[in-house]
């Protein structure tokens, strides 16, 4: 048995834009002198796919660690630290059971189905706004499709959300681990509070609208004892967080890698079924999530023992390129045979939890674009964002045909 901090491990700079831009080239090489597992400057990175789904499902021997992450920045008592160590993805046992089922609900496959024509409805208005154009950010413009269908779920206005993109922008960026980052972070958790604040009071005092709107199902919640009025709070700006970045970021990654595939392009505007194939594929080919966990025991794993207190990254985003599991792990097939299951949404109780909002609306999403945007093309330099945390493109400047008349 070796203890991993007596191994010799290869690093990975995965804070830096370098390594963001093109993890594979240092992907590579490390695998050469491990398969799976890496050191960076906090911790360890597990990049393997068997060994990340293993750890993954050992809930009883580890936790998210973001109370970990408030101490790095050094921010003990400010209202940005109470959120991140309470809010649902920190908790487990009984509490994370009782959060969870206040929205569960919500995020079936069947509700995700029934979801579908507010997608089409919210993505249809954006194109008519931005489609005239000939060219925009993309990153930018998908900013804007997958909050505004968390709204309509909610059963709020979308109407804001551009007021708070970078205070919702900053929150994740939390993730990388840069303390210059703190006082954004404290100002935007504020903007945040507030505005929930806002949505619960004017809730409250208008009473339930009667349509199933996830807000009144929190309140109603709040109502019978099973959440406090912080709770309530804390679970709306963590369901605004998680409706704001992941599924653009998925969805943007998608655009630049269909520039590189015209062909598959047309055919996602043509055939709504393939889209569901090229939304597998990104998510396979390119996941965005770097999930961290502190141990609360000590872990044996494949001969490894990682000691109590060791701080883990798991580069989802890497697992899927494993070519260990996958062939030709790096071409880009969504008609792949799909015998393993991508590890896109995690493992364990902290799987994600809006996993089928979030491909319904990628997939949704993608079929209308496509039929709205001919023949894309880069217009300008991408930009990315940092590795940890979300993972994707900071900015995607694209040139496109509109269809005639």
């Amino acid at each position: 048995m070796q203890v991993v901090n007596e191994m010799k491990l290869p690093v990975l700079p995965v804070e830096q834009p370098e390594f963001a831009a093109d993890p594979m080239s240092y992907v590579d090489t490390a695998r050469l002198q491990h398969p799976w597992l890496a050191m960076f400057h906090a911790g360890y990175v597990v990049f393997g796919y068997q060994a990340t789904k293993d750890l993954l499902y050992m809930d009883d021997k580890m936790r998210v660690n973001f109370d970990g992450i408030v101490e790095y920045f050094g921010a003990q008592g400010t209202g940005w630290a109470r959120f991140m160590e309470s809010m649902l993805p920190t908790q487990s046992g009984p509490k994370h059971t009782r959060l969870r089922s206040s929205v569960a609900e919500a995020f079936t496959p069947r509700r995700a189905n029934q979801t579908r024509p507010l997608m089409g409805k919210v993505i249809s208005e954006l194109l008519d706004e931005w489609a005239p154009r000939g060219e925009f950010d993309f990153a930018e413009f998908a900013s804007y499709f997958p909050v505004a269908v968390m709204c309509g779920l909610l059963g709020v206005s979308a109407e804001p959300i551009s007021a708070i993109r970078e205070a919702l922008e900053t929150q994740v960026a939390a993730m990388t681990l840069n303390r210059d980052l703190l006082p954004r972070l404290v100002a935007g958790y504020d903007v945040l509070w507030s505005f929930a604040d806002k949505l619960v009071v004017d809730r409250e005092r208008r009473g339930a609208a009667g349509d199933g709107s996830l807000i009144d199902t929190l309140i109603a919640f709040k109502n019978a004892g099973k959440l406090d009025e912080t709770e309530l709070r804390f679970m709306l700006m963590v369901l605004l967080l998680a409706g704001y970045d992941t599924s653009k970021n998925v969805l943007t990654l998608t655009m630049h890698t269909m520039l590189q595939h015209p062909d598959m392009w047309e055919r996602c505007a043509a055939d709504q079924p393939y889209c569901s194939k090229v939304v597998e594929e990104i998510l396979r080919h390119s996941a965005i999530t770097t999930p961290y966990r502190l141990l609360t025991a000590d872990v044996e794993y494949e001969g490894i023992l990682f000691p109590k207190g060791t701080l883990l990254c798991f580069a989802t985003p890497l697992t899927g390129r494993d070519p260990s599991v996958f062939p030709d792990a790096m071409e880009f097939q969504p008609e792949r045979a799909r015998t393993t299951r991508h590890l896109a949404f995690g493992r364990g109780m902290h799987i994600c939890l809006g996993q089928h909002l979030a491909k319904a609306q990628l997939e949704e999403g993608l079929h209308l674009i496509a039929q709205r945007l001919i023949k894309p093309r880069l217009a300008g330099a991408a930009t990315w964002r940092p590795f940890l945390g979300a993972w994707g493109l900071r900015t995607l400047p694209i040139a496109f045909e509109s269809p005639r008349a």
